[in-house]
């Protein structure tokens, strides 16, 4: 016999996400990030390369309005990241934003470079270090690409690794040893680049010891995306970032 039922249009607020077919640690880290506010995270992966290298990551261009059609226009997304660093470096955050909106226009766009430049300018940041697992010639447009903004990167350091499975696989204690290494400098706050670096779960103990900001690709991702979705609810564990909203 038919059944009666209600709808329920309130479901909360709701993200997209497009992450490489390689990552191993975003969906996790965000997922612990969105589940005190009560947020929906829709994700799809993109196909990548194994090797994080310039010719490498452009070839994300060809799939990524694909990819990100594939997230519910139903759902009610607020903003869509996509998160790949280095990638979103080569390509550009102009072109990463035109080619997810050509799938879902109107649609707040992020990235992990994008929302590191947010939070910079939040934070009142001018030197910038820098822990990241990358090989030679992506950190070098990395540090370029920030200091074209206005941040000067005053220390910088490298696990100088090109893949991503091995990226995944460096211990927390070793990020944790080379944020305060780096952070020891003459900075503002210290970056762990690539959103495969297990850097998020140092951020208390590094932040402690630093007694300054200590920011990675996975938490400021997900602080730009709550906060272009009009979400500025502290995190647990996010660290000094989460105090801020955007203007500040």
């Amino acid at each position: 016999m038919p059944l009666a039922y209600d709808l329920q249009t309130d479901r909360g607020p709701a993200m997209g996400l497009i992450l490489l077919q390689t990552d191993e640690l975003i969906e996790v880290e965000l997922g612990k990030l969105f589940l005190d506010v009560g947020v929906r995270l829709y994700q799809n992966r993109i196909a990548c390369m194994p090797e994080v290298r310039p010719e490498t990551l452009v070839l994300m261009a060809e799939t990524m309005t694909d990819c990100a059609a594939m997230l519910p226009k139903e759902a009610g997304i607020r903003s869509i990241a996509y998160g790949c660093t280095s990638g979103t470096t080569i390509l550009g955050e102009a072109r990463v934003t035109e080619l997810i909106q050509a799938a879902h226009p109107g649609v707040s766009v992020t990235n992990p470079l994008s929302a590191l430049k947010a939070a910079c300018r939040v934070l009142g940041v001018r030197k910038l270090g820098i822990v990241s697992p990358y090989v030679v010639d992506v950190s070098g447009a990395l540090n370029e690409t920030i200091e074209s903004s206005g941040v000067e990167v005053s220390a910088y350091g490298s696990f100088e690794q090109a893949e991503d499975h091995t990226v995944a696989m460096i211990s927390p204690a070793s990020i944790l040893d080379a944020i305060v290494d780096i952070g020891g400098s003459d900075c503002d706050a210290v970056f762990a680049s690539c959103t495969a670096l297990r850097a998020m779960e140092t951020i208390p103990e590094a932040e402690s010891r630093l007694g300054k900001p200590v920011l990675c690709s996975n938490q400021v991702m997900g602080w730009h995306m709550l906060r272009m979705a009009g979400i500025n609810a502290p995190v647990a564990g996010g660290g000094r970032l989460f105090d801020h909203g955007l203007g500040g």
